[in-house]
Order: C-alpha cells, then structure tokens, then sequence
C-alpha cells in the first residue's frame, strides 16, 4: 500500500513506491486510469474501489496509460484534487461505506491520484446499486460483473457463510443412505472417534453431527450431511461440485489412472486410500537388527493432504478435487483459495480456519482429523521426517490451493536418525525438523533464514536452534549477530558426509592460522589476498585473522592498504 504523504522524506519513499507499482504493471490488485480528454467520471472510480475492495483490495492510479506510461491526472476540484474530498466522495457513494485512502504525487512532472482500499470483510456495491469485482481475463485483469451466485464463495472465502450447513432445495430424510450410515459407524470405530456417538440410533446420530436440521417435523440433510451420508444420485443432483479425481501419471505425463468419485465422502476416501497404498512403494533403512520401512510418500501425509483438499474447498464453486501422482511427486488440487488472513508465511501458525465449520467437526468427531485441527502438521512432519523438500503450496492462488508433496529417494540415514530418537526417547518436534532438513538441503542458514521457516519470530527460532545445538545436533558459527548455523560433525558422519561438514563448517581458525604461517615460511611473506584464497574467507575475515596474528606476535605488517603484506616476525 502507498503510506500518505508526511514530510520530505515520506514523500521521496512514497514515489519510489509508486515508481515500482508503475513498472510492475496492471494486476489483479492495480488499476491504471487515464484521463486523455475529460476527467474520469465519479461514478467509474466509486465502481474500480468496489471492485478492488470486493477482491483482494489495491490500489486505484489515475493519470496513467494501461502500459504504465504516466500522462497525468485531470483536477477534481477546481485547479486541485483535495485527497480529503475525494476519500469523503467515495465513503458516501459505497455501500457498506469504503474508507479508501487518497493521496496526489508528482511524477515527471506530472500529476498521479493514488485511491488504496483494502478487502472489505463483506460484499461491497456503489450506492447504485453496482457490484464489481476484480478478475483475470485473456486481456489482462478488469472489473467484472459480481453475480449473486458468486456471492456465496466470497462469504465462505472471507468465512462469512458455512456452505456446507445449507438445506439443499427438496431433500428429506429419505435422501440418506443406510449403507452410508453403517459405513460411518465402522469409521468411527476404525479411527477411534467420538465412542459416545455409536449408542445414538441413525437419527440421532445424524443430529448429533449436526448433519441434519429439523423443519416441519421432518429432518432435512445438509450439505454436510449428503456429502457423509447421502445417496450418490442426490449428491450429484443437489452437490453437483463434488467431484474427486484419483489420477496416476507416467515420466511423460501420459495418464495411466483417471479414476472419477461422485460417492459420498467416506466412501470416496476409503476408495482412494486404497488406490494409493497400492502404489505407495517403499525401500528399507537398517537399524541394528530391525528393517525399517521407508515410504515413498508418508500415508498419514497423504491422508491428512486429502482430507484438508475435501474439507477445505468451495463447494459452491464447480470444480474436481484431483489427486495426481506423478513419477516423483503428488499434486493435491481444490477449488477455493486459502480463506481470508491466511498466507503462504503463516500457514504453519495462523490458528484453524475452516472452510465448511459443520463438515469438519463432524470430521474431527468422526475421527478423521485432528482434533486440534492441526493436520498441516502431520503432512509437514510426514515430509520431514525422511528427508524430503518442504510440502510446496507455493501454485496456489486466490482461486485455488495447490499442494505439491515430492517423492524420490528419501535420506534412509534421516529416517533412521529420525526413528532412533524417537525410539530414545528424545522425540524430534515439527520446528526441530524443519531446521535440521534446511540444514541437511542447504548445509547452512543465518536467523533470519531460520525465522522465515519457523513462521514464529526471531526469539522463538533462535530458542528451537540454541535447544539443538545443546543436544549437539547443530553448530553455530560467526558472531551473535551474524551467527550462521549448520548440522554437527556428529551428523554429517551418521548421514554419510564427513566432507560435507567441513565445508559448511569452514577451516578451524588454529588450522588457518598454521597455514598462514606454513605459507609465509615457504614464500616469505602473504597479503589479504593470499590470505582469502588460502583458507577460503572474505576480505574483513581475512583482514582480522592477520590483524590477530600480528598482535599475538606471530606476523609483522609492513606497507599500508593496498601495498600491505606481512613477514614472519
């Protein structure tokens, strides 16, 4: 967002921000409008902000070209534009009322009208009754008609509205089926659910979930209740989003399975958990006298990705749910972004947000989830502990959520360390995990590295480290505040990469100092230079290992700056 002007020093930062907007380009979340004859209309920027505001929010920049090129603003109100009139102007003409905020700028010598608004947390239109919102077309982003069936989406997006608790039109009791019923009974008892649930008759079993509501003295399924225990043919008449897609992929990307699930959820589930472990290969880590199995995708991973995929997507959106597996990674795709708040930085802390409230406690009480509503942790831990990539969202975007979990050979000298400390009663948690697979991947990494992984702070990732390198699991490096850490000697010889550690741990500064002095005994004398190349250190590091020695007595500088170099002394 563009900060409003404050001072001479606000001002330089507000263009330079303004600058990159312009060479960043139009997108989902910036406008371009330009005014080559007549001023925009009042009513035409009332309808961009409701656009904006109805989306992800952005910025409104008038007096610019759809190319970036800046040709300047038009006054609005008399020889001037009042930022405070136009902000009032708006504010007025919006329902609910929009407070953007406006800003003027100079640039090129010419005039720009800066008009930021935020995602509102409910449905906007213009006093007229005008409802916009921002969209990607073959042309480039543009505001387009808000239908009212597009509504529903946005509450869920913006967790307004539970779809999954809506009375489809026409359903009754007789829509569930009692295979289903019993299917649900086993679930609970094969999951260890909610026990306290299987003395309840159908019905009350049904009300206990919160399945069903009683109108007219009948009780009418949900939609959570058709996608657990409807019949198939209601489902695909009253749910006609629910779709799931089991596909496998051979090395070209030729489809060998294309499996198609219009059933109700437990019955799809069971379904495709069976078509996966029939695939789910695995190889072996010795332990002493014990084989350790090491798959290639961790199930509870798997099971834990397909669940948030189900539970998570927008059912008032048409769309599948895929399931693909590639030759050497899955692809989990549901319609529906991440809801509102939630980021690819906090998706390991942000508290549990569902998306259809009813449908996941009744999952959690069924026994398929977690009951903390954590299984983001289980799909990272089922990645991390055998030595895998980070599960990648990064493909996801305001219209849906991709999760890519990579397969390939897993570390077996991981896993196994994994196993043995678990075994030892020293469990390694999810945050210790994340650290020592940077590490292991990227051989080192400074705070704010560690920081940005563990999603908590500086002070909370710099305790998780500190605790590791007391369990001598980790080394640090460097001074407090350019301290680099990377894994111990005593792990890279149980993994297999002794010279590994001396790389990510560097020359020992006794043994720099032995081929510092080797060096001057054989040619007489060393620079900076020398020093750098001989024992793999920057210039500053160089420097302070020959200013130490020649305080300690053991070098003597002749020369100054660039002509510098030292002798034996």
């Amino acid at each position: 967002m563009l900060p409003r002007q404050r001072g001479k020093i606000k001002k330089v930062e507000t263009i330079n921000r303004l600058k990159d907007i312009l060479k960043a380009g139009e997108s989902v979340s910036v406008e371009f409008k330009s005014e080559p004859k007549e001023p925009l209309s009042d009513r035409e920027i009332y309808e961009n902000i409701v656009c904006l505001a109805n989306t992800s929010g952005g910025v409104l920049l008038i007096g610019v070209e759809n190319d970036g090129t800046v040709t300047g603003a038009r006054p609005r109100h008399g020889s001037s534009t009042d930022p405070f009139k136009l902000q009032a102007a708006i504010f007025n003409n919006t329902s609910p009322a929009i407070n953007a905020r406006v800003s003027t700028h100079e640039v090129e010598g010419k005039a720009v009208i800066a008009i930021e608004v935020g995602a509102y947390p409910e449905i906007c239109a213009t006093k007229e009754g005008k409802c916009l919102r921002r969209a990607m077309t073959t042309s480039g982003p543009e505001c387009r008609p808000f239908y009212p069936h597009e509504h529903t989406s946005r509450k869920s997006d913006l967790g307004l509205v539970d779809y999954s608790a809506q009375i489809p039109e026409g359903v009754s009791w007789a829509d569930i089926d009692p295979l289903e019923i019993e299917r649900l009974r086993q679930t609970i008892r094969g999951r260890r659910g909610d026990e306290v649930l299987l003395s309840l008759d159908d019905r009350q079993l049904a009300q206990a979930l919160r399945l069903v509501e009683s109108r007219g003295g009948d009780l009418l399924p949900n939609v959570a209740g058709l996608l657990i225990l409807g019949r198939e043919e209601i489902l695909r008449r009253s749910v006609p989003a629910h779709q799931v897609a089991f596909q496998v992929l051979d090395i070209k990307g030729d489809v060998v399975v294309n499996d198609w699930f219009y059933s109700p959820l437990l019955k799809t589930l069971e379904a495709i958990e069976e078509r996966f472990r029939a695939r789910n290969g695995e190889k072996e880590a010795v332990i002493g006298m014990l084989r350790l199995p090491i798959p290639d995708y961790a199930p509870v991973a798997f099971r834990e990705a397909v669940n948030n995929a189900v539970l998570h997507r927008d059912y008032a959106r048409l769309g599948a749910t895929h399931i693909q597996l590639h030759a050497d990674h899955l692809l989990f795709t549901n319609p529906g972004g991440f809801l509102e708040g939630i980021t690819l930085n906090n998706l390991l802390t942000h508290e549990p947000k569902p998306r259809n409230p009813i449908l996941a406690e009744a999952f959690r009480r069924i026994g398929l989830v977690e009951t903390t509503g954590r299984g983001i942790d289980k799909i990272y831990f089922g990645q991390l502990a055998y030595g895998r990539p980070l599960p990648d969202y990064s493909q996801s975007d305001k219209d849906t959520v991709r999760l890519l979990l990579r397969g390939g050979d897993a570390s077996l000298e991981f896993s196994a360390f994994v196993y043995e400390q678990d075994k030892a009663g020293t469990p390694l948690g999810l945050e210790d995990l994340l650290i020592l697979n940077q590490l292991q991947h990227e051989r080192r990494a400074d705070m704010q590295t560690l920081e940005i992984l563990t999603q908590r702070g500086e002070s909370h990732a710099r305790a998780i480290v500190e605790r590791l390198v007391e369990r001598g699991l980790v080394e640090a490096k460097g001074e407090k505040r350019g301290r680099v850490y990377h894994l111990s000697a005593r792990l890279y010889k149980i993994f297999g990469g002794a010279a590994g550690y001396v790389h990510a741990h560097g020359i020992d500064p006794i043994r720099q100092e032995a081929m510092i002095l080797e060096y001057v005994e054989a040619h007489g004398r060393i620079t900076r230079g020398d020093a750098m190349d001989l024992c793999s250190l920057k210039g500053d590091q160089a420097s302070n290992l020959l200013r130490r020695m020649t305080k300690a007595g053991k070098l003597k500088l002749h020369g100054s700056r660039k002509n510098a170099y030292y002798e034996k002394a």
